[in-house]
Parts: structure tokens; C-alpha cells; sequence
């Protein structure tokens, strides 16, 4: 175990804790916000990285930077407006009996602290640090060598892209570069090890040009062909 398992639990403990003193419907509501926030934020930040980019720095080492502001920018600006919003919709709360009322807040608090724990885990993947750092690493099941929450939320996040939330006659995958082996055609997401070879680029010294090396994902909508595949079978990535 590393640094990094001691600090999940810490977020885990401390999100659940905070989020549980809002009682049951409380708890409900902030769980639900995160959990939209995590999956909006996810799926834009790198086209509002893109455009930070572009309007404000493009010179390193601020191009390495932008994607986890973006990143966990959007996130907390989401909660928060989305809390607010649900404030404001709801101000009256309905009674809720002792029991029930304990065992939703705890059991909404604790997915929340450990969507949040999931989601920040992720973005460590886009941060400008060494490839490996407090026990971190892409490879690794980070929490505690037993499971791997950035992997989790990051699959999540493709799966809704993929599926429930797509929009018809198109497809729109998070992380979702298609490639065909053969008779063999299908998504192979990319996310951690193109974040990791960047780590690595960048804590080697390499200067890696705009438009060069392994870019941002630029994602185009994919049309869906009769058989539910994409018939755009490029690759996202960006060289």
C-alpha cells in the first residue's frame, strides 16, 4: 500500500461524514448531484481544456495543466449550482421515519464520498505529476491493491456515453476509439494509458509540441450502423 490508499479512505470518510449531516433527503440529493456532475464534467472537459488552451496558454507548462482544471473545475461548479438548484426546488423536506431516515443518509453519503473518491482518483490521471507518485500508478488497483475506483468510474462513464444516454442515430463514446483486428471490431478506451505516457513524456523532460505526440481526445459523433457497431472504425487518438 501506498500514500495514495491512506488518502482515498480519508476522502471516502470525510465526504461521507460531511454529506450524512444533511440528513436523509439531503444526503439523497447531494449524492445525485455529484454523481451527474462526475459524469457532465467527464464527458466535457476536455473540449473546455481545448478551448482554455487555446485562449490563454498553449505553452508548457500550463498545456499540461489544463485538463485537471478543467476537469475538477467543471465538477465543483456543477455540485454547486446543482445543489443550489435543488435548494431552491425543494426548500420544505418531507418527514422521514428515524430508522429509514439513518439508513438512507448513510447509505447515500457513503456512495457519495466514494463517487467523489472515484472521480478525484480519475483525474489524478490527467494532473502534470511523475508517472508514479505516492503509490499511484495507472497499472495499479489504487485502493488498497484491491480494487481500481478510476478505472470503475471511468468505465461508468463510457458505459452511460455508450448506451443509456446516447443520443439516437448517433453515438458519442467517452473514451471510446474503435478498433478492428480482423473479424474483431470494438471500443478500446485509452484514457489511463495516454494520461500516463504524457506523465511520463513530461517528467522526462520532453517538450511535447501542440498537435504533436498523444493529443486530447477530439471526439466526433459516431452514426450507427444497422448492426449497432459505428462505421467509423478510426481510432480517436490524436498524433
Amino acid at each position: 500500500m501506498g500514500t495514495i490508499d491512506f488518502i482515498l479512505l480519508a476522502v471516502v470518510g470525510l465526504v461521507a461524514w460531511c454529506v450524512a449531516s444533511e440528513g436523509a433527503w439531503g444526503a439523497a440529493l447531494t449524492c445525485l448531484c455529484v454523481l451527474f456532475s462526475g459524469l457532465l464534467a467527464t464527458n466535457f472537459f476536455e473540449p473546455l481544456a481545448n478551448l482554455l488552451e487555446t485562449t490563454f496558454a498553449s505553452v508548457s507548462p500550463w498545456r499540461e495543466r489544463w485538463d485537471i482544471i478543467a476537469l475538477v473545475g467543471l465538477f465543483a461548479l456543477l455540485v454547486l449550482l446543482l445543489r443550489m438548484a435543488c435548494d431552491y426546488l425543494v426548500p420544505a423536506l418531507l418527514p422521514v421515519r428515524p430508522l429509514v431516515h439513518e439508513a438512507v443518509r448513510w447509505a447515500a453519503s457513503g456512495l457519495t464520498g466514494y463517487v467523489t473518491m472515484a472521480f478525484l482518483l480519475a483525474a489524478l490521471h490527467t494532473a502534470p505529476l511523475p508517472r508514479e507518485f505516492l503509490g499511484f500508478r495507472s497499472e495499479r488497483s489504487n485502493l488498497l491493491g484491491i480494487t481500481a475506483p478510476d478505472r470503475q468510474w471511468l468505465g461508468f462513464a463510457q458505459y452511460v456515453s455508450e448506451g443509456p444516454f446516447v443520443r439516437q442515430g448517433q453515438g458519442r463514446i467517452f473514451d471510446g476509439p474503435r478498433f478492428t483486428a480482423g473479424d474483431v471490431s470494438g471500443v478500446w478506451p485509452s484514457f489511463p494509458i495516454r494520461y500516463a505516457s504524457r506523465r511520463s513524456q513530461a517528467a522526462s523532460g520532453v517538450d511535447r509540441p501542440v498537435g504533436g505526440e498523444l493529443k486530447r481526445v477530439k471526439r466526433k459523433p459516431q452514426r450507427r450502423d444497422s448492426k449497432g457497431g459505428d462505421d467509423d472504425d478510426e481510432p480517436n487518438l490524436k498524433f
